[in-house]
């Protein structure tokens, strides 16, 4: 028998239910395609239709070398496209998962579908076409009634992920450490959308040249205190060397819940290594702890990039500011974890206490469910009564 099932009592001859004072390290459910393709069809066919459309930019990048602003074309509707195929696939994922208001979050799940597929499938004619997709003030008829349609999406994309996270906001739909990820990295998602709208207040109007040649005016631009066109950019992801751009914390915020998941899938692995994080209380304390830096990264981010700074180049106060969120986010694990080992270490519970009772203080139907056999500790005690069948 294992050795959860003694304690004092049981040296006594008493039998004993098991020590379930750990919380076991249940795993998230994981994601079944079959599921996610019957339950939410059209997130599943924008991922797909993603994740085609990133094959295309990769054959464009090899074949087609015109340039937007020192980059491929293509390059802009690959990175939306990835980015918007792991949203996608996430938020599916997620939906499937036992909740209340299923029939509301799956026609919020269809508008966030269709509008994704209508914003980035725009943005990828325009790379197509040579020209830019957003703050293009070109006349042609499609760029003009392109531009409509793009405008009016965002604020609908927006919207209904606001919508889907207030609904799954008070509901636990599965443990409290992975229920704690997913609603903060749904906030994070929901908060860094209107940062996006930032860059056009922020970015000044600009005159460029697309890759065609033709001279195309901007309304607002990516980069504050500098034009777009004065460099090309970080590598792959175009952020500006020389000013503060917007579309980092955008980034960052938007690929938070991808973040908080994969921080509770890494902790509920460690567990079975580590006994103090068997405790889902511990795990969502330390995760919780990393959504506050997490929050404070984004914070900063978009405090440099309004400011003017690149991220490559911060000044002392921004440094300071990256450096005491460190220090919070470092006290704060180091306090979760030296509390749990503690615990871990100290007298039982009340709860453990509750259940290490002895097998004859439990009412006699939950004895018959639970089908208990005991051996006892020692040879010279006599054998416990069978339990009536």
């Amino acid at each position: 028998m294992p050795e959860e099932f003694h304690t004092a009592a049981g040296r006594a001859g008493a039998p004993l239910i098991p020590n379930v004072t750990q919380v076991t390290t249940a795993a998230l459910p994981l994601p079944d395609l079959r599921t996610m393709l019957r339950n939410q069809r059209p997130l599943m066919v924008m991922v797909g239709v993603m994740l085609a459309l990133a094959v295309v930019c990769v054959g464009g990048m090899v074949v087609d070398d015109r340039m937007l602003l020192g980059h491929s074309v293509w390059l802009k509707p690959f990175k939306f496209a990835i980015s918007f195929a792991m949203y996608g696939a996430t938020l599916a994922w997620l939906l499937t998962l036992a909740h209340r208001g299923t029939r509301w979050t799956s026609i919020l799940a269809a508008v966030i579908a269709i509008t994704s597929i209508a914003d980035v499938g725009f943005i990828a004619v325009q790379a197509a076409r040579g020209t830019f997709s957003h703050f293009n003030t070109a006349g042609d008829p499609f760029n003009k009634y392109g531009q409509m349609v793009f405008e009016s999406g965002v604020p609908g994309l927006f919207l209904a992920s606001l919508a889907v996270a207030l609904i799954l906001l008070y509901q636990q739909i599965v443990d409290k450490p992975f229920g704690r990820a997913i609603h903060t990295g749904i906030w994070f998602a929901v908060v860094a959308m209107p940062i996006g709208f930032l860059m056009g207040f922020k970015g000044g109007a600009q005159l460029v040249r697309d890759a065609n040649g033709n001279v195309v005016e901007l309304v607002a631009g990516h980069t504050v205190g500098a034009d777009d066109s004065a460099s090309a950019g970080m590598p792959i992801t175009g952020w500006s060397t020389i000013g503060g751009d917007l579309r980092i914390p955008h980034f960052v915020g938007l690929h938070g819940l991808q973040f908080m998941l994969l921080s509770a899938l890494t902790l509920a692995a460690l567990a079975h290594r580590i006994p103090w994080l068997r405790d889902d209380r511990t795990r969502a304390s330390l995760l919780g702890v990393l959504a506050i830096g997490y929050a404070g990264l984004v914070a900063i981010l978009t405090w440099q990039a309004l400011r003017g700074q690149s991220l490559i180049h911060p000044d002392g106060q921004t440094a300071l500011a990256f450096g005491s969120v460190v220090v919070l986010v470092s006290v704060g694990l180091y306090g979760v974890s030296a509390a749990a080992r503690r615990r871990g270490q100290g007298a039982p519970s009340r709860r453990t206490e509750r259940t290490t009772r002895p097998v004859q203080h439990l009412p006699e139907s939950l004895l018959r469910h639970l089908r208990l056999r005991t051996v006892p500790r020692t040879t010279d005690l006599p054998d416990p009564l069978p339990l009536r069948r």
